[in-house]
């Protein structure tokens, strides 16, 4: 069967700029592996496996973690666990990649993409900002007494906390390093989200531990409760209404809300309006350019939730400092929570506005907060994704731009018109899709999913970009062998 030449469009030829960093194109995979490439593969499958089981390792020497997080709110994206090897999670990678591809954006350092040098350069500067980085985050979480005061730990403990932070920091950073040599499927740091927030949910559905919440012991994992209650309560229907409605526990009823947004987002994904293209110089090559609905991913969630969570961090320093201050509460007041191990809520200020509301109940409640949120949501993510396009050079000119390079225009419009028909849809497809992907995470926080809104969004969107990166290696390596 012969194999129809398909021209190759800019965003699969170029190596694709995201948050946290370059990511390669993968390599066509030959039959003339080493052993050694082939158990470094298998190594790099099971990437996740080892990452949670990281997540799952706690630190040695510490002397409590008990009290308020402060960094609770930004852990669904940094894939990090409090008290563990990962509690700096992807954080030195992930600032490492947006100090070097902000001053890459910013002309502050000159790289040519073109130059293998130059990109070689550029990794090697990110990694090793990124090590730098996670002992610099590792002697503050120390010094800070996150763990307790250094007295009270002990130099030596202090210095083996610092330790395990920065091996647990540099792992990551090697296991990413070698997904973008092309050893496995796109990043290692979308990996980890997914992983982190998949594991979440698996905990939140089935874990076998018990809390004691009120009403005497009861499994955590929501599963696990709706069994046991069927098994053991004498009245099934209380034990059904117990299991789906359950307060301050998973419960079913949030589970297959969970299920639901999963299942709407994949149906969005598929939205998508094909840009015909052809080549200028080589008759019959025929090609295609795609802008989705959700055009710039899950980057518009990614940085509202970078923004709340910084407001979040200083709104709670400063209320514990200065909670008599009007400006201070004006920001945010805060109270801890009886059911989260002393973690803190917002309960008014700015902080409390910009909350999801907890239920459709409390929504009622407050209809201002609900709204208020809602516009907030839907503003701040639209803005984020028009703001990105320009600033990862994925805007109507500089896709325009990189078709002209591959001598590419579209079928029926001059080439000087190019950029105008790509402004048609590509501006209305980022701020459209980014409005999309702010109103599906406040109905998956208003619906009660587990994880929270942003950690589904996160977890959906990693998920089928890799399902969409295995289907195009999956083509590419039927066309390497002729089929």
């Amino acid at each position: 069967m012969n194999v129809v030449p398909r021209t190759v469009l800019p965003s699969e030829s170029q190596n694709s700029s995201s948050l946290y960093g370059t990511v390669p194109k993968f390599p066509v995979r030959t039959l003339d592996k080493t052993r050694w490439e082939v158990d470094l593969e298998c190594f790099i499958l099971y990437g996740p496996f080892f990452h949670s089981c990281l997540n799952q390792l706690p630190l040695y020497g510490i002397h409590s973690t008990t009290g308020a997080d402060p960094f609770y709110w930004m852990r669904v994206i940094l894939a990090s666990s409090r008290g563990t090897v990962m509690e700096l999670g992807i954080t030195p990678i992930v600032t490492s990649g947006l100090v070097i591809q902000l001053l890459a954006g910013s002309k502050i350092i000159e790289v040519d993409n073109n130059v293998r040098e130059d990109r070689a350069l550029l990794n090697g500067a990110q990694k090793l900002l990124g090590i730098l980085i996670a002992i610099g985050e590792a002697v503050a979480y120390v010094l800070s007494g996150m763990y307790g005061s250094v007295g009270q730990l002990g130099v030596g403990n202090a210095i083996l906390i610092i330790l395990q932070l920065c091996f647990a920091g540099i792992i990551v950073i090697c296991l990413d390093e070698l997904l973008q040599k092309g050893y496995g499927l796109g990043s290692g740091i979308s990996l980890f989200i997914a992983t982190n927030i998949c594991e979440n949910i698996i905990w939140k559905a089935f874990s076998p531990t018990t809390i004691n919440s009120g009403r005497g012991a009861e499994f955590e994992g929501a599963v696990i409760a709706f069994v046991h209650n069927l098994l053991t309560r004498d009245n099934k229907i209380r034990a059904l209404r117990e299991a789906f409605y359950r307060q301050n526990l998973p419960n079913v009823t949030n589970l297959l809300a969970t299920v639901l947004i999963f299942l709407i987002v994949i149906y969005f994904q598929g939205f998508r309006v094909v840009l015909p293209v052809r080549s200028k110089n080589s008759r019959g090559q025929q090609g295609s350019y795609p802008i989705k609905l959700f055009y710039t991913s899950n980057m518009p969630i990614i940085l509202h939730s970078a923004l709340v969570t910084n407001l979040y961090f200083i709104s709670q320093l400063l209320y514990r400092r200065y909670s008599g201050n009007f400006f201070v509460n004006l920001l945010g007041k805060w109270k801890e929570s009886e059911y989260s191990n002393g973690q803190s809520i917002p309960v008014g200020g700015l902080a409390y506005y910009i909350t999801a509301p907890s239920s459709l109940a409390d929504m009622a409640a407050n209809p201002f907060h609900a709204l208020f949120y809602l516009v907030f949501m839907l503003s701040a993510c639209a803005l984020f994704s028009k703001t990105w396009i320009e600033v990862s050079g994925s805007s109507a000119r500089d896709v325009a731009k990189q078709l002209r390079e591959q001598q590419m225009v579209m079928p029926g419009h001059r080439e000087a018109s190019l950029q105008k028909e790509l402004n048609r849809y590509i501006p209305t497809a980022a701020a459209f899709g980014g409005m999309c992907i702010g109103a599906l995470t406040v109905l998956a926080d208003l619906m009660g999913a587990i994880g929270s809104g942003t950690g589904i969004l996160l977890a959906v969107t990693i998920i089928y970009q890799y399902f969409e990166t295995f289907e195009k290696e999956k083509a590419s390596e039927l066309g390497f062998f002729g089929l």
